[in-house]
This record gives C-alpha cells, sequence and structure tokens, in this order.
C-alpha cells in the first residue's frame, strides 16, 4: 500500500508540472512588445538596405555579368551533361576498348582523338577511365580520354564558337593546345608512371544488367547536372565579382606581362573548378587578359581543376593526383603558350 500511494503521489506531481509546463508554454515572453516591433521592423530595414545597396552601380554590374555568364553557358552544360548521361547509360564499355589499337603507343593519340566525338564533362571523365582501366585498356590510353573528353567534345567546341563570335582561331587554338596536352600527358605516363601510383577503385560505369537503361540515364543526368551547375553558377560568381571588384591597377600587373597573364588565368581555372561547357563564357567576359592567358584558362580548367584533383585522389589514390595534376598544369601552360602564341 505504502508503494502504491508513493507512486499516485509521484504521478500526480508529474501531472501537476506537465500542466504548469503548457501553461507557461502557452503563455507570451515577458518582452513579446519589443520582440513584436522587432519582428516587424528589422526585415523591413534589411530589405530597404539590401534594396539601396543593390542599386549602387558597382552591385548592377556584378548582377550582369553573373547572369550574362550563367544564361549563355547554361543551355551548353543542359546538353552536355545530357549527352554524357545517354553515353554512360547506352554505350557498351568494349566499344572504347575496341576502337583503340593494341599497342600503347599508338593507343594514346587514339583515346586523345575519340574525345573530339564522345562528349562528356570532366565529372564523368574520371569515372570511364577508371572503368577502361578496369577492363584492359592501358592507363596511358585511359588517361589521354580522361583529359581530352571533356576539352574537346563538339559541346565545348561550339560553345567557344559561340563565346569568341568571329573568332575561329580561338577556337582551333582551344582544340590543338587541348589535344596536344592530353597526348602528351598520355605519353609521358608510358615513360615515367608507376603502377604504384595507380590505385583503381572498383566502380562501375556504364549499364548495369538487370537496370533499367532510361533510370540510369535520369539518374547520371540529374548527378551531372545538379552537381556541374552548382560549380557554373559559383564560376560565374566569383567571374563577376573579378572583373567588377579588383581595381584595374591590379589587373595591370597581371595584364601588362603576358607570361604573368598566362600563369595567373591558368591558376585562377584550378580554383574556379567550372565545368567545361561553360568556361569559354567566362573566358570572354575576361576581356582585360591577352587571348593566350584566356586561352590557357580554357585548356587548364577541364583538366587541372579542385574538384577534378579530389575526383581524382578518390578513385586513383592520392599519389597518382599529385602527380598527374601537377605535370598537367605544367603541359597545358606550355602547350596553351607554344599553341596559342602561334595562331592567336
Amino acid at each position: 500500500m505504502r508503494v502504491t500511494g508513493e507512486l499516485v503521489h509521484a504521478e500526480r506531481e508529474g501531472l501537476d508540472a506537465a500542466r504548469a509546463e503548457g501553461e507557461g508554454a502557452g503563455a507570451l515572453p515577458r518582452y513579446w512588445p519589443l520582440l513584436l516591433v522587432g519582428a516587424a521592423v528589422v526585415p523591413g530595414t534589411l530589405l530597404f538596405l539590401v534594396g539601396r545597396w543593390g542599386d549602387a552601380p558597382a552591385v548592377e554590374a556584378w548582377r550582369t555579368v553573373c547572369l550574362a555568364v550563367t544564361v549563355q553557358a547554361l543551355p551548353f552544360l543542359l546538353l552536355g551533361t545530357a549527352l554524357s548521361g545517354a553515353i554512360n547509360a547506352f554505350v557498351p564499355e568494349r566499344v572504347f576498348r575496341r576502337m583503340l589499337p593494341r599497342r600503347p603507343l599508338l593507343a594514346v593519340p587514339v583515346a586523345g582523338v575519340a574525345g573530339v566525338v564522345l562528349p562528356g564533362c570532366e565529372c564523368a571523365s574520371v569515372p570511364v577511365a577508371n572503368s577502361l582501366i578496369g577492363r584492359g585498356v592501358t592507363p596511358a590510353a585511359a588517361f589521354a580520354f580522361l583529359l581530352s573528353a571533356p576539352a574537346i567534345n563538339p559541346v565545348v567546341l561550339t560553345a567557344t564558337a559561340i563565346a569568341f563570335p568571329g573568332n575561329p582561331a580561338m577556337v582551333l587554338a582551344r582544340l590543338l593546345a587541348s589535344l596536344a596536352t592530353a597526348v602528351a600527358m598520355g605519353w609521358l605516363w608510358l615513360r615515367f608512371g608507376r603502377s604504384e601510383w595507380l590505385r583503381p577503385a572498383v566502380r562501375h560505369t556504364g549499364h548495369q544488367a538487370g537496370h533499367s537503361r532510361w533510370d540510369e540515364f535520369r539518374a547520371g543526368f540529374q548527378h551531372d547536372f545538379l552537381h556541374a551547375g552548382g560549380f557554373l553558377v559559383l564560376g560565374a560568381m566569383a567571374a563577376a565579382t573579378f572583373n567588377v571588384g579588383v581595381p584595374r591597377s591590379v589587373l595591370a600587373t597581371f595584364t601588362g606581362t603576358p607570361w604573368l597573364a598566362v600563369l595567373f588565368l591558368a591558376a585562377l581555372a584550378v580554383l574556379l573548378a567550372v565545368c567545361s561547357e561553360a568556361d569559354a563564357f567566362l573566358a570572354a567576359s575576361l576581356t582585360g587578359f591577352p587571348p593566350v592567358a584566356r586561352l590557357a584558362f580554357m585548356v587548364v580548367g577541364p583538366m587541372v581543376d579542385l574538384k577534378l584533383i579530389a575526383l581524382q585522389a578518390g578513385t586513383f589514390g592520392r599519389a597518382f593526383a599529385v602527380r598527374f595534376s601537377a605535370a598537367t598544369f605544367v603541359v597545358a601552360v606550355a602547350c596553351s603558350a607554344l599553341i596559342g602564341g602561334a595562331l592567336l
């Protein structure tokens, strides 16, 4: 009986506490008039200030550049990711393998040229290269395709022609410099590459038996578009900030010296990590830089940037990513300078 009485007493105390808590939750805060005024005034004040600040000429110019770059590049990004998803879902891997000669020295340039007719973004080229290696394709040829496919495919070249109207030499220079970089890196891997640097992860790309190809296409397209679209928006914002916020006196330090301009825009391409279907429009907006420097921006970007380094490290290993990215940067800058200097 004593235990029962204690339980009843504890239950009553719990009910009283719950009732008091409910009454307290329903009561108004002590300073509710101030909170009400703050909720009504502060957001309106912030919107007013942001609106006034947004009317400044510099902010209007920033919005214009950012929106123009995004709108111009978005259709090509949409088309490129759709084609990449279609290739991943509908084209068997054996097609890539049959296209390549058995001799690695000849397979490298063939794999590089294959990037012209097989569109895809740089995000998709890493797992495709890993899949090719896992199916017996020589790593040198797979790496040549990895570098060339996102840089010289028809979507990218068409976007470059539209971004640089009336300047076919820029399109040709991008094609030759990117292809030369891809082939040179493939041959360098044949000569200096070591198997202990390469630790390919087991990842499947392409169609999986028992799965719907349309579902695989939709999933691949959605992933690539959302992933690359985020980088496009960030790149457009960075380009707009760069064009509007950086003083011309600072830019004159780089634009006045050709080799400094080339190195600066090459390093900027690594940091911005813009999708290859969109980088031509960003390069075209950097009007203060010489053509060779803007060419280096478009050649380096699809081959070496922060997201690609991360993808390569996760797929092939950190030792490979560090060495391969550093060597690709040097070769891409050199090819851009040599070919751009001759054609532009």
